[in-house]
C-alpha cells in the first residue's frame, strides 16, 4: 500500500501564537472529504501507540520539514496536533508569515491505510491509519474548517461566513 494524503482546513480552534506555535485538528472524524473518504473515530489509535514521531512538513515535501509536532492525539472530534514552526529554517519562517497573513490555512495528513471498508453507498470508511506526517498546505480537502491566526478571529469568522454563503449560492445555482 502506498502513502496517501488527506487535506483538512482547520477551524477557529486552530491558532498560531507567538508566530511559531500551531495547534488544531489535522483530521475530523465522520466528515467525508472531497474524495469521498471518511475517517472513523479511533483510526489513529494503534499508530499513535506504536508511532515514531509524526513529521511536520511543508506541502507534503519530505525534503522540507518546517517544525515539530510536540503533541498528536485523538479526541472525540478528530486528530488534534500541537507543534512549533522552526523559524531557524527558512520555510518555517515563511510558513509562520503565510499563516499569519491568512495565505496558508490548511493542514493535511500523510498516511498509509491499514484497514478500510465501503459503506452502503460505496464510500470508503478509513478505520485504521498509519500516520506518517501532518503538513501545512495551501489547498485543504475539508473546506468547512480553516486555520485562524490568534487575534484574527473576527476576520476569520467573516471569511468563513462568506465562504459558506458562496457555497450555498453554488449549490442553489447547480440545481437550476
Amino acid at each position: 500500500m502506498s502513502l496517501e494524503h488527506k487535506f483538512c482546513a482547520l477551524g477557529t480552534e486552530v491558532t498560531v501564537t507567538d508566530g511559531t506555535i500551531i495547534s488544531g485538528y489535522a483530521s475530523l472524524f465522520g466528515k467525508p472529504d472531497q474524495g469521498g473518504d471518511t475517517v472513523v473515530a479511533g483510526a489513529y489509535a494503534t499508530s499513535l501507540t506504536n508511532q515514531r514521531s509524526v513529521k511536520m512538513l511543508w506541502q507534503h515535501d519530505p525534503a522540507q520539514p518546517i517544525g515539530v509536532w510536540d503533541e498528536v492525539r485523538e479526541d472525540a472530534k478528530g486528530l488534534w496536533v500541537k507543534g512549533r514552526l522552526l523559524t531557524d529554517v527558512a520555510k518555517g519562517r515563511e510558513a509562520a508569515s503565510l499563516i499569519g497573513a491568512g495565505a496558508i490555512d490548511g493542514l493535511s495528513i500523510g498516511y498509509r491505510t491499514v484497514k478500510s471498508h465501503k459503506d452502503d453507498k460505496g464510500r470508503r470508511l478509513l478505520s485504521e491509519l498509519e500516520l506518517w506526517e501532518v503538513s501545512l498546505v495551501t489547498f485543504p480537502m475539508l473546506p468547512d474548517a480553516r486555520v485562524a491566526a490568534k487575534g484574527d478571529a473576527p476576520q476569520a469568522d467573516l471569511m468563513r461566513d462568506l465562504a459558506a454563503a458562496f457555497e450555498t449560492a453554488r449549490r442553489v445555482m447547480a440545481r437550476d
